[in-house]
């Protein structure tokens, strides 16, 4: 069972309890429930065991290996702030704390970037750890530490280790986590030392989940067996960049060569989709939709790491200026979306040197993950940062035409390399496979799905295409996969002083890409773009799987770092990033990606801003907070008036339509409103659009009576054939954001488009012929889908009621015995907010209306006044089910509010509850 896997609610059972092969993933559980039920489970989950393993916040302990004494302060929230003399002793002791709060998390996190879940978990998880392997992700994490870090980053990653190792010395499970304690009734695992490469895999875990349009170019691929080129168009709008602003609008990129400049055709801004489409689909048919299909599957079973398969990914963050502040310098906020999880991927802590100096040189705070030295996102002492998934195209899928034990490129069968990997399995029989490569580190996925071997062997293909001789294969091309130097990034931007020395240290954030927004205490802010990002040549831009025996779908390079785009103290004296684009594609020479978060909640933001300010107004602390809290649902704006002005015969419809009536648009908890539209909105997502796309992108379940199509399209005999999705709730189409809000914008604008019309419903029913027609039976179809959910009487109604947030543990809560999951579990959380909210309580309209995402954390630094900053997580700082601190700071979190987030001595001394000193 998946670490972090995405809990789900609604009409929808969550994606874990859908899988045939999950039922068996804890086969140990069903033991566990037999040993410990009923009056057993009393007898053995005493309160000493349960409070064996919560850490000792208070007094002394003899730490080996510390250089001297280290002093651990933790404030009401068990929020810790470490203070230490040199850097050795501080990343030391963080490693200790951070195993007294998370060992169990950070144990499954390192079993599932190694592919070795089976050690943990039985043979439920060996397709999993077989992907896993397949992607390498360890051995990539290896080659970095021998290879690419500098000698200071080894040295804090050892150091970490250290304190990890110290924590578990002398310890048995049971002494660890009330985890290891269920799963010792039937499993011998004993946790292992840690060491520094188990700190960097998570760097690639990171890097998976925030990996770009993966998800987008086989979702277009997959389109072709239904849709037609320019449906697929319709569906994937263009950027509106004149109605949603770029980031970067006033800043540059330094002055490209001239071979650049007199070498168009390398450099990847060709925008040739429709090119890319028709040449790829036309030259695999079946082989394509099929292998995609499958190899979706095996993605999708894939353990979710820090966010939802690389759906749905978002965050918002925006600085702005001292000159529209009440305080007069920068005021800085960030909240990353990412997957629901129990405890928080993130974890909060300071770590201090009592003196800042070359041996000693970090004063740092923020949000960074558990298993993992050093701060990812926070402040130090002069300046702060914060950091949104940038989307830029970092991977792109090729077919391979298979060949014996090669594969074909430019005319040539070329040979895999290989290597043998042995997954070992608790309670079963070791299974060993073999990983196949291209020549240039492309892993062949599809050799990890039986299925796709037979369909590469099976299926039809047209002329265009090589011989398939013995089938075809899918490889993945992705920047993770080769060294890097992240885990550097991470240290120098804790120490980093200024502008100059953030780009530096940027520059060495390769992999995820992201969009880092800056202030400092001088009044400066700023925003770069860091990242190792490809270039095509003209013949591609990454929209959709290539030929991979074609050489002109090879990448060609990499954009360098001081041509990527930057700014610094624009004009407009703010910046926003929110997944929108990056910069206008008529003012920047590279294609970064063809699949921009749409701009919806980067424009609201914006506007908040710009309301704020107009007319001499500034900005406070709170404001910020407001900002994040912001519930408008642009959508409904758009909408609502015209769903106003329907005419409806049932009276029942018609007191729903009125809850619309002076609605502000605001989608609160207690609001009977925003339940009503966003149940007509997905209703007319359904009936335009998703009721039409293949089986493979619908709601697994969901099954339709569609046109028969054959190997060459649609069968024009008006043959009917049953068809069933495929597709996990949470993850299907059409999902309901930002970019569905620009597919129904554009379309509203064709009142008469075949997408508005659909057959008519059971007995006839509100057929419809064109868009008001097709809105009016959403209406309807909404009315009856909340009286079946939520009750006749539309006074009960409310947003929350539907759309609620479940907190699972990653591994024994998601599909454990309902004891386990009663003693590990929390929620539900009645939320406000919703999908392309700036409240980014993401919901996935073709599923149900539960939530999937949210903001992860939530902060604001005030550079007048570090001590003035707020900040929030989504859980709590322990892991421990029983602790305090597992999720006590979830009400305020769902609530909109912050907790004081102290930095100063003085600030952390009066914020103390509890004081822990580690002596040598």
């Amino acid at each position: 069972m998946p670490p972090n896997t995405t809990a789900t609610s609604g009409d929808k059972p969550g994606k874990s309890g859908r899988k045939k092969g999950r039922k068996a993933r804890l086969v140990v559980l069903v033991l566990v429930l037999a040993v410990i039920g009923g009056i057993a489970f009393g007898a053995y989950w005493s309160i000493s065991t349960v409070r064996a393993s919560f850490p000792q916040t208070k007094g002394s302990i003899t730490l080996k290996g510390l250089s001297g004494p280290v002093t651990v302060k933790r404030d009401g929230y068990g929020i810790p702030q470490i203070y230490a003399s040199t850097d050795a002793d501080l990343f030391m002791a963080q490693g200790y704390v951070q195993a007294q709060d998370r060992f169990y998390e950070m144990d499954v996190r390192r079993h599932m970037t190694s592919g070795r879940l089976s050690e943990m978990f039985g043979k439920g998880q060996v397709k999993n750890d077989e992907f896993l392997r397949t992607l390498g992700w360890d051995r990539v994490a290896k080659e970095e530490y021998d290879t690419k870090l500098s000698d200071s980053t080894k040295n804090y990653l050892q150091a970490y280790s250290k304190g990890v190792n110290a924590y578990l010395a002398g310890k048995d499970g049971k002494d660890i986590s009330l985890e290891y304690a269920a799963l010792g009734f039937t499993n011998d695992y004993k946790p292992e030392q840690w060491t520094p490469v188990d700190s960097v895999s998570w760097l690639k875990a990171m890097a998976w989940d925030l990996r770009g349009n993966m998800q987008d170019e086989i979702d277009r691929a997959l389109m072709t067996s239904r849709l037609g080129p320019q449906q697929i168009k319709d569906l994937y709008p263009d950027y509106p960049y004149s109605r949603n602003k770029a980031i970067v609008q006033e800043g540059q990129y330094d002055e490209l060569t001239k071979t650049f400049q007199q070498s168009g055709s390398t450099s990847g801004s060709g925008t040739s989709t429709g090119t890319s489409s028709t040449t790829t689909s036309s030259s695999t048919g079946s082989a394509l939709t099929s292998q995609l299909a499958g190899l979706y599957n095996v993605l999708d079973d894939v353990p979710t790491a820090v966010g939802v398969n690389g759906q749905g990914i978002g965050s918002n963050s925006w600085v702005v200026a001292g000159k529209y502040t009440i305080t007069g310098k920068p005021l800085l906020a960030n909240d990353p979306h990412l997957s629901a999880s129990l405890p928080s991927v993130w974890y909060q802590m300071g770590l201090h040197c009592t003196t800042v100096s070359s041996k000693c040189q970090y004063d740092v705070t923020g949000y960074t993950f558990a298993g993992m030295p050093g701060v990812v996102i926070g402040h130090n002492g002069d300046i702060a940062w914060g950091m949104t998934n940038s989307g830029v195209d970092v991977t792109d899928l090729y077919l391979e035409k298979l060949s014996g034990d090669g594969y074909l490129y430019d005319g040539r069968t070329k040979p895999f390399t290989t290597r043998e990997e042995t997954i070992k399995v608790a309670g079963g029989t070791s299974k060993k496979i073999v990983v196949r490569q291209t020549a240039d580190g492309m892993p062949l996925l599809s050799d990890r799905d039986d299925e796709l071997v037979q369909v590469g062997k099976k299926a039809s293909v047209d002329t265009a295409a090589p011989d398939r001789g013995d089938g075809y294969g899918i490889a993945l091309k992705w920047t993770a996969l080769d060294a890097g130097t992240t885990m550097d990034a991470v240290f120098a931007l804790d120490k980093a002083s200024d502008w100059n020395s953030f780009r530096a240290a940027a520059a060495q954030f390769d992999v995820p890409s992201q969009n880092l927004i800056y202030a400092d205490t001088k009044n400066n802010i700023g925003y770069t773009l860091p990242g190792k990002i490809p270039t095509r040549s003209s013949a591609d831009d990454g929209s959709i799987p290539a030929p991979g025996w074609d050489p002109k779908y090879k990448w060609t390079g990499y954009i360098k770092q001081d041509e990527l785009p930057y700014e610094y103290n624009p004009e407009r004296g703010y910046i926003v990033t929110a997944n929108q684009a990056v910069i206008d594609k008529d003012k920047y020479p590279y294609t970064l990606t063809t699949d921009w978060g749409y701009g919806t909640r980067s424009q609201r933001i914006t506007d908040l801003i710009e309301s704020k300010i107009k007319d001499g107004g500034k900005i406070s602390t709170d404001d910020m907070r407001q900002m994040q809290t912001d519930n408008s649902s642009e959508i409904a704006k758009l909408l609502v008036p015209k769903l106003l002005k329907i005419n409806l015969d049932d009276k029942d419809v018609r007191d729903a339509q009125k809850l619309l009536e002076g609605w502000d648009y605001t989608q609160d908890a207690d609001s009977a409103a925003a339940a009503y539209f966003n149940a007509v909105w997905r209703n007319i997502l359904k009936l335009a659009f998703g009721n039409k796309l293949p089986k493979e992108l619908r709601v697994k379940g969901q099954c339709l009576w569609v046109d028969k199509i054959d190997s060459t399209g649609p069968v024009d005999d008006d043959t009917k054939v049953r068809e069933c999705g495929e597709r996990d709730a949470d993850q299907a189409q059409p999902d309901g954001g930002d970019r569905w809000f620009e597919v129904v914008r554009t379309l509203m604008n064709q009142p008469n488009s075949d997408w508005w019309k659909t057959p008519a419903g059971a007995g006839d029913r509100n057929k419809a012929d064109n868009m008001n027609e097709l809105f009016k039976r959403a209406m309807v179809d909404a009315r009856w889908e909340l009286t079946a959910k939520l009750g006749k009487d539309i006074d009960t109604w409310s947003w929350g009621r539907l759309h609620r947030l479940f907190l699972k543990n990653q591994t024994l809560g998601t599909d454990g015995p309902s004891i386990i999951q009663y003693v590990l579990n929390r929620g539900p959380w009645k939320l406000s907010g919703g999908e392309a909210t700036v409240n980014a309580t993401g919901w996935n309209a073709a599923g149900g209306y539960g939530v999937v995402w949210v903001p992860s954390m939530r902060m604001v630094v005030n550079l007048d006044d570090l001590d003035k900053s707020k900040w929030i997580n989504l859980t709590g700082a322990s892991g421990h089910a029983f602790s305090a601190h597992y999720t006590d700071q979830t009400g305020k979190w769902a609530d909109g509010e912050l907790l004081s987030w102290s930095f100063s001595d003085k600030a952390v001394d009066d914020s103390t509850s509890d004081t822990l000193v580690l002596k040598p």
